[in-house]
């Protein structure tokens, strides 16, 4: 068991002032692991006054000291890539191979990445009489997500420590024990006292509060599109910074001339990653008509193939979702489906064969979809892929760009200058040619509903500074 008493204030471990705990299941045996404790409003109040009385001395620290302690971390990291991987895959249930490399190993990476930026940033530039100046923005809040928990914390802390900022994160509630190995970590490399703080609690009260918090300078928030746009309206009141990281419905467009058989068939990975809770999925695959029977023939295939079971077993492909909420609403979005008339090809409602317990459904695809059904239009964040087919082009790019969101999506093709100029008119913020990899150095966010905002890279880390311009 899991059990953490204090919240991560001021540099130590306190006990916090609100009460009662939040218990942490296990999605793949549905038995407690862990709990975390609920703080309260004078639990923030601490963090974040910590926070401010930190930043004086953090935002005037050496570049060379903050590189020190981005490299201590990602050395911290990896030495307990395994202890933590193991602590993601019981809390979110993903595949352990997929929680060591993406749950853990990217977010070291991306550690690594701010201490090597750091090295040739440009923080001043002279434009004819003026002096650019760039600084951090201030004390920063951070509201993170559950499916990519560790990742999605590290993406705001990393750029929060190589900027100047300090900050106070409130973990998901669904999985806040690694958030809290990770205090641990900040601690033993002695990052300065108040620059890193932790509070656990709800969102509709820590999240709230701090969105609207007059202290905080900022609030970067990574979550539904729904709760991003409460935040927004409560961190109005104050005029903070607002970066926001949200839902996603992308679509992944093969061309008549792709390689079919390759394209269809790292589909269902680019869809079914981490059992389909990622923001970025690409769940909607759009592909020419002429060749529907073959990728359906191909994905069919892929799908029945995807072993679905215990996420600690290195042959698993698909492991729980994050909870019985979640396994119901993914299989109220099949049920919706059928009953609107789309395709089931494999799948369907109901719990894999084989498993009497856990989180569990069925990695389940359709054809036949229309663009005005649920499944092609709402985010249902589980393993459902829906098949779309088009006549030309234009029809494609017109499907693929028929979404309230915008934050990824593909395009397959034989020609890569092609596959680029249809990229370059799909309204979203990042899209991969022929399955291309994901780049912890590129910018990451969304267009539309998917948000505003870039995470990682240089832009990731300017969302954390100021410009400040200096006449002389």
């Amino acid at each position: 068991m899991h059990e953490r008493e204090e919240l991560y204030i001021g540099g130590k471990w306190i006990s916090p002032n609100g009460e009662g705990k939040i218990e942490v299941l296990n999605p793949t045996t549905e038995e407690i692991i862990g709990s975390v404790p609920i703080g309260n409003s004078v639990d923030l109040d601490l963090a974040i006054n910590s926070a401010r009385d930190a930043f004086t001395s953090w935002s005037n620290s050496s570049i060379d000291s903050r590189i020190d302690y981005l490299n201590r971390l990602t050395a911290a990291i990896k030495e307990n890539t395994e202890m933590m991987a193991q602590l993601i895959t019981s809390e979110v249930g993903t595949p352990i191979e997929y929680s060591r490399m993406a749950m853990v190993g990217t977010p070291r990476v991306v550690t690594r990445s701010y201490a090597k930026i750091l090295e040739s940033f440009q923080w001043e530039e002279e434009v004819r009489n003026s002096l650019i100046v760039k600084e951090p923005v201030g004390v920063v809040g951070m509201i993170t997500p559950w499916n990519f928990p560790l990742h999605q914390i590290i993406g705001k802390v990393a750029p929060a420590i190589a900027s100047g900022c300090t900050m106070v994160l409130k973990p998901s509630k669904e999985a806040p024990l690694n958030s809290f190995f990770l205090a641990d970590l900040i601690h033993s490399i002695d990052l300065p006292k108040g620059v890193f703080n932790l509070v656990s609690g709800h969102g509709r009260d820590i999240g709230e509060k701090m969105a609207k918090h007059p202290e905080l300078d900022m609030i970067s928030f990574t979550g539904s599109t729904s709760a991003g746009i409460r935040v927004s309206e409560l961190a109005s009141q104050s005029v903070k910074r607002v970066s926001l990281e949200l839902g996603g419905k992308s679509a992944n467009v093969i061309l008549k001339d792709a390689d079919i058989a390759r394209a269809s068939s790292i589909a269902v990975n680019a869809c079914f990653g981490n059992s389909g809770q990622e923001c970025s999925a690409l769940t909607r695959l759009i592909v020419p008509k002429i060749h529907l029977d073959q990728v359906i023939d191909i994905v069919i295939d892929k799908i029945e193939k995807y072993k679905v079971g215990n996420p600690l077993e290195e042959s698993t492909r698909c492991g729980p979702l994050i909870s019985k909420k979640q396994q119901e609403s993914v299989n109220s979005f099949i049920r919706n489906g059928i009953e609107e008339g789309a395709k089931l090809l494999v799948g369907g409602e109901g719990m894999p064969d084989g498993l009497k317990r856990g989180f569990f459904v069925k990695p389940t695809a359709f054809s036949e979809v229309r663009s005005d059904m649920t499944i092609f239009n709402e985010e249902i964040f589980g393993p459902v892929l829906s098949i779309i087919s088009y006549e030309d082009e234009a029809e494609a790019l017109e499907l693929a760009n028929n979404s309230e969101y915008g934050l990824s999506g593909g395009v397959w093709s034989s020609d890569e200058s092609k596959a680029l100029n249809f990229a370059r008119k799909m309204r979203t913020g990042q899209v991969s040619i022929n399955g291309g990899r994901f780049n912890v150095s590129a910018p990451f966010g969304g267009y539309k509903k998917s948000g505003n905002g870039r995470e990682l890279g240089i832009h990731g880390l300017e969302e954390f500074l100021e410009v400040k311009s200096i006449q002389r």
